[in-house]
């Protein structure tokens, strides 16, 4: 989907550049999980349970729309 695309290149762009270690490999575990997971996640119609994919999915959707 080409939102779900946005919202990770918009996180990428202007979060993923200032995180710490911690974040980018929660962000980089949430690019491993399967699309169906992921859109799940981002469309709040799951929530993870690994608390560091939780944040970073939590941070993804709270990012200010260009």
């Amino acid at each position: 989907m080409r939102e779900l695309d946005e919202l990770l290149t918009r996180y990428l762009e202007s979060r993923y550049p200032i995180a710490d270690e911690n974040e980018k490999a929660a962000f980089r575990a949430v690019l491993e999980l399967p699309d169906p997971e992921l859109n799940g996640y981002l469309l709040q119609r799951q929530s993870p349970s690994a608390e560091p994919v939780a944040g970073v999915i939590k941070l993804i959707l709270n990012l200010p729309r260009a």
